[in-house]
């Protein structure tokens, strides 16, 4: 099992990242909403991950031929998507798992879908339950709640399905299924989740709209999508934890380069900037997503907050502000984000031993915590595979040092962070 120290930080640093990971979510989705066009897509800074190489692999054991230089990738489909002779494995990502059954189930053939022993631990039902009841077959351990999923794919009914979750991944495996239904179908969230599939859908020709009472209605395709040419922008989540390390230290400053602006990916800096962080957003461009910089200084130590809405936009940020909150004045609070304990793991129970091991009182509750703020300590902490929990943990490592055990996970994700973190501190 890998494990990192980091030593704290001892110094101000300024520093401009312009490597930040690309995007996950958009990646994942060039890689699979390619194969809904007939001519091939251009994708420039594709994630090369673990995860979103996952998604590119199952592209091809599709049947796409894939060509790949360093981050840039060209996607051609073939004319018609072919059953596959082996297992699909989507590594880690719940976002390939789920997204690709929306995929698969319109699809003529048979499909298994996998990944590591974290995905397979996932639920599966918030997509398996709608995507049945619509006439999709999908079965799997748990009567289809855990993978592996085993899918035979055929043509679907539409739908009008208002959904008890405020998930992106669980509209855009129905918009996805909608796209191949009989006829015109509806999906309604009660907070908008990202909005990233409804954004390239539509720059690819499809026709989905959301209605004034808040249904997005999916017309059927007809014809092939256009083709994607698509640069991808820097992760906001990604680039979200290094915001935090120069909001928590004095006389620090970051300048987060090229990173989408999408109003429901940038929800962690408003709260960041709510609690006292010096932060501004600059535009750049509008094409696919709003596309700009994020300047990020330190304005003193941080206040108190208490989060309870729009979880659905901080739902991979939430930990790293939990490290924000442990060094804040007050005690802090987040509300209704049951949703944490159904990620890579159980983020409220990960991030409150954490930082009770770093000295940190807490509250834990079902779908949220309290946390206190106070001087955070060096500890040892088990990210229990789960990436954004590593990564938050070496930032708080930043105030007091820290080992983080089991780190190969951030692979998956952000492959160049330990990179841009030696930039600010020893990384051994």
């Amino acid at each position: 099992m890998k494990s990192v120290n980091i030593e704290k930080c001892s110094k101000a640093f300024s520093l401009e990242c312009s490597d930040i990971a690309p995007d996950k979510s958009i990646s994942h989705r060039c890689a699979m909403f390619s194969l809904l066009s007939d001519k091939p897509s251009f994708i420039k800074n594709f994630l090369l991950g673990e995860d979103t190489l996952a998604s590119l692999s199952i592209a091809q054991q599709l049947g796409a031929e894939v060509i790949r230089d360093n981050a840039y990738i060209s996607i051609t489909p073939p004319k018609k998507l072919t059953e596959p002779d082996n297992i699909l494995d989507c590594g880690n990502a719940g976002t390939g798992m789920r997204l690709y059954s929306g995929l698969l189930a319109g699809l003529e053939g048979s499909f298994i879908l996998t990944g590591d022993k974290y995905l397979r631990s996932r639920p599966m039902n918030r997509v398996t339950i709608p995507l049945r009841d619509i006439g999709a077959k999908i079965d799997g351990r748990e009567n289809g709640n855990l993978a592996p999923l085993a899918i035979r794919g055929e043509k679907l009914k539409s739908f009008r399905y208002n959904s008890p979750i405020d998930s992106a991944q669980v509209k855009s495996a129905l918009i996805l299924a909608g796209l191949q239904a009989d006829k015109n179908s509806f999906y309604k969230e009660e907070l908008l989740s990202r909005d990233h599939t409804e954004r390239m859908l539509r720059g690819m020709g499809a026709d989905i709209k959301t209605n004034e009472d808040g249904w997005i209605e999916i017309e059927p395709l007809t014809e092939p999508l256009k083709p994607l040419n698509i640069t991808v922008p820097a992760d906001p989540s990604s680039a979200f934890f290094f915001a935090v390390a120069a909001a928590i230290t004095p006389n620090a400053k970051v300048i987060i380069k090229n990173v989408t602006l999408n109003p429901t990916r940038i929800e962690a800096y408003k709260i960041l900037l709510s609690m006292g962080a010096d932060l501004s957003f600059i535009e750049r461009e509008n094409i696919y997503e709003p596309i700009g910089d994020i300047e990020v200084s330190y304005n003193g130590k941080l206040q108190a907050v208490s989060i309870e809405k729009n979880i659905a936009w901080l739902i991979d940020e939430l930990p790293a502000l939990a490290i924000a909150m442990a060094v804040a004045n007050g005690k802090s609070s987040v509300k209704n984000a049951k949703e944490l304990r159904v990620k890579e793991s159980d983020r409220i129970s990960t991030v409150i031993n954490g930082l009770n091991l770093c000295n940190i009182q807490t509250i834990e509750h079902h779908d949220g915590y309290e946390i206190i703020g106070e001087e955070l300590k060096e500890a040892t902490i088990n990210s229990h595979g789960d990436h954004r929990i590593a990564m938050s943990f070496a930032i708080a490592g930043l105030q007091c040092g820290m080992r983080i055990e089991d780190t190969a996970c951030i692979e998956t994700s952000f492959p160049n962070f330990f990179d841009i973190l030696s930039q600010i501190t020893t990384v051994e």
